[in-house]
């Protein structure tokens, strides 16, 4: 049975930028197998949002500002554990751009995050000091969103965070699961799914929504 999407369910698409496409500095297997799939995901919502990571050249997360320390190593800052990373979506880089192949000309936001140079954020609601809010919530709140669904890179990180912060402020929330690709570092995707369906985010496949 295919599933209806009606004008108030919305699709949110997560950081599908060149530097997490393969051959990108933070790239994920297989990343750009899920643009021609969005694209024609996107065709069936009326609503459609990208989230975009944007981040200054000095940000505390990339390893290259702590000397010593390589990427995927972590540190301690007065939020929690930090995972160190490459380099990656400085903003006004080629890197940090939407995909090129994507083709979603009626979405209607782009919301950054990871611009403040002392906080990282995965969750297109909020960073990860987990106080501060990027306006999301409010956002949906204010268009009478009904159901999330969320696509884009990486499905155990700013996917994950997205959806579990979603269900968080109260909206029902899908992950559209073959329209993600993860990391998957020391089972990082095994604990974010456990993560997810805990909050009470669900899982469909594409072919549930294109028919």
């Amino acid at each position: 049975m295919t599933l209806q999407i009606s004008p108030r369910d919305v699709l949110v698409v997560v950081d599908v930028q060149h530097d997490f496409l393969p051959g990108g500095s933070l790239g994920v297997a297989a990343g750009d197998e899920i643009v021609p799939l969005i694209n024609a995901l996107a065709k069936k919502f009326s609503h459609v949002v990208f989230t975009q990571d944007w981040h200054p050249a000095d940000h505390i997360s990339f390893a290259s500002q702590h000397p010593g320390k390589a990427p995927f190593e972590t540190i301690a800052l007065d939020y929690g554990t930090q995972v160190l990373w490459p380099d990656h979506c400085v903003w006004n880089s080629h890197g940090a751009e939407l995909a090129a192949d994507l083709d979603v000309p009626h979405a209607q936001l782009i919301i950054r995050k990871g611009y403040n140079r002392a906080i990282d954020s995965y969750s297109g609601f909020q960073e990860a000091d987990r106080e501060t809010l990027t306006g999301l919530a409010g956002y949906f709140s204010e268009r009478d969103v009904d159901r999330l669904y969320i696509v884009g890179l990486a499905t155990d990180y700013c996917v994950g965070w997205t959806a579990i912060d979603g269900a968080a402020a109260g909206f029902d929330v899908t992950v559209i699961e073959d329209a993600t690709r993860a990391i998957d570092n020391d089972g990082s995707l095994t604990k974010a799914w456990a993560d997810m369906a805990q909050a009470g985010v669900e899982r469909v496949m594409s072919r549930e929504i294109l028919g």
